[in-house]
């Protein structure tokens, strides 16, 4: 019977040795093979001994969980890192996800064990002090997987409750309005003085710690790397520390060294006039119209509201309703829940050969998309649509009977081939359509682009793409290993030359199944040639600059 493997989710918290969790260590340690995002790899690397390293790009979550699973099925002990706690905002969740659609249950399939770390709200408010000592949220201000308009109802939901805020995620190289907005409508709630913490890379070589206030908070350097905590009503700085009081000033009396009250004696009602009375259901005194009533004075001013009766999004409607000069109308509470939206997305072209897009063509897709989806038109000819919709079937229906030819978007194949200069060098068309039906939208470890002219020529390219194929007096020339994009882009390496027609699909799928079954995730062909210096019978020679050149990668 074959040994089962086991994936481990490890949070590792901050990033430092000191701050590691032993169970986390011996995680790490017994697995065979360690998958995460490249500089959480390097954070922990001193750590393993595994046998094999998968490290991957930043928004490559999916496919980490998938090769985890891979290779747990397979036998192995596996470990996704995360930074911070692997089930806040980390990898837990998206490794369940993918086990589940693969039918996965606790019973039979692989053992899964979630390690806790320490998150960014812990590690980040132990450096500005004690900010988070009473009620808190955490909200992410990344877009990229949840609506916008979502976030920003959150932020107002939680600034309006009065909770202290951990942001995460509030800013990036493209994502820079979001953290704005998000001050915008904090401002609505809160004080322009309410203190602010500013933490960047907490507890690694360089960290970062800033004091500010919510009107001045943008003055500072903000980035992916920093998490932002924001102050409730009470939140106080004294000495460089950023403090939320838990509520003790109400039941005791801080300062001195013998409580007046003893314990027994606190939890009667007449010295917690703030409690929910078990009777009635009420409190005798409304401490939400005002928070610091029996307090040492804070910075931050507030007014006893003259009707305490009213809720706390009664008060606020008031408020913006004075503030804005208009009426106020009564706020019906409403159940909040947010609608699962289903996004179809597909590439449409209109052929292989055929570069011309008809006018019925560019109707179906107006209709198909409508109002809410989007078209993006790309280098390959292809146009990229995002569509709401809860019936993909009538979709592609609509855009075939048109004559579009549809390929599925994401790490999968696509073909990219010449116009054959309209049609006149025609004789290789036939292998192109082929390839397409044959290979065409086949799951792979990264995209992969087959570049195709039906000339010597080759003018449309090919020799730039993962694998190019030039026809040339009526035979095939074969490329494979191309780096496309990059300032260290260069062509791809010639392997064949003069393929019969015949040998062309066979050769091709041989390639692509060598890569499909040994890549790792988000691996690019060229950097698997690399890799193992043989593809088939084929042997990897250096086909890159011989100039240094500096590297550029992504700052995101």
């Amino acid at each position: 019977m074959a040994q089962k493997g086991k994936i481990f989710v490890v949070g590792f918290g901050p990033g430092d040795f000191n701050h590691i969790t032993t169970r986390a260590v011996e995680a790490l340690q017994q697995s065979e093979f360690i998958i995460g995002y490249k500089t959480y790899v390097e954070l922990i690397q001193d750590l393993v001994s595994a046998k094999s390293i998968v490290s991957t790009g930043m928004t490559e979550e999916v496919s980490r969980a998938q090769e985890a699973v891979r290779q747990a099925e397979a036998g192995n002990i596996v470990s996704v890192i995360s930074s911070g706690d692997s089930g806040v905002y980390g990898m837990a969740g998206l490794v369940y996800e993918v086990l589940i659609e693969l039918g996965w249950t606790e019973a039979t399939g692989v053992e899964v064990e979630i390690v806790p770390g320490i998150s960014a709200i812990n590690s980040c408010a132990s450096l500005l002090g004690a900010p988070i000592m009473h009620d808190s949220c955490t909200i992410s201000l990344s877009d990229h997987l949840t609506p916008w308009n979502l976030i920003a109802k959150r932020v107002e939901a939680a600034a309006m409750a009065d909770f202290v805020i951990a942001l995460y995620n509030p800013k990036s190289g493209r994502r820079t309005r979001q953290i704005v907005e998000a001050q915008r409508i904090l401002l609505e709630y809160r004080s322009p003085d309410t203190p602010v913490g500013l933490v960047k890379s907490a507890y690694r070589e360089r960290q970062e710690i800033t004091m500010t206030t919510l009107a001045e908070m943008l003055e500072h350097d903000i980035g992916m790397l920093t998490t932002v905590i924001i102050g409730n009503s009470s939140t106080f700085f004294y000495d460089n520390k950023m403090i939320t009081p838990r509520g003790y000033q109400r039941k005791y009396t801080l300062g001195e060294e013998k409580q007046p009250l003893r314990p027994h004696q606190r939890l009667r009602e007449e010295n917690e006039p703030w409690a929910m009375n078990q009777e009635t259901g009420t409190a005798s005194h409304d401490f939400a119209a005002d928070p610091n009533a029996g307090r040492m004075k804070s910075n931050i001013a507030i007014t006893p509201v003259s009707t305490p009766t009213k809720s706390s999004l009664e008060m606020a409607a008031t408020a913006l309703a004075m503030v804005q000069g208009t009426t106020v109308t009564k706020a019906t509470p409403k159940l909040v829940q947010q609608k699962m939206e289903s996004i179809f997305e597909l590439a449409v072209s209109p052929g292989v050969a055929n570069k011309f897009f008809t006018p019925q063509q560019m109707m179906a897709l107006a209709e198909v998309v409508g109002d809410e989806g989007t078209m993006e038109y790309t280098p390959d000819h292809q146009i990229h649509l995002k569509i709401p919709t809860t019936e993909p079937q009538a979709i592609t229906e609509k855009l075939r009977e048109v004559g579009f030819l549809l390929s599925p978007i994401g790490d999968v194949l696509s073909l990219k081939a010449c116009d054959f200069c309209y049609g006149e060098k025609a004789d290789s068309i036939p292998y192109a359509e082929e390839l397409q039906a044959t290979l065409g939208g086949l799951s792979l470890p990264k995209t992969l682009n087959i570049g195709f002219n039906g000339c010597g020529m080759a003018c449309y390219r090919a020799v730039f793409d993962d694998i190019g194929i030039v026809y040339r007096k009526s035979k095939f020339d074969v490329f494979i290993g191309a780096k496309p994009v990059g300032r260290t882009a260069h062509a791809a390496q010639p392997v064949v030359e003069g393929l019969e027609p015949e040998q062309l699909i066979p050769l091709i799928t041989a390639i692509i199944e060598e890569y499909k079954a040994n890549a790792h995730p988000n691996e690019r062909l060229f950097k698997y040639f690399k890799r193992v210096k043989k593809i088939l019978h084929f042997t990897y020679q250096d086909m890159s600059s011989k100039i240094k050149v500096e590297p550029a990668p992504c700052g995101d």
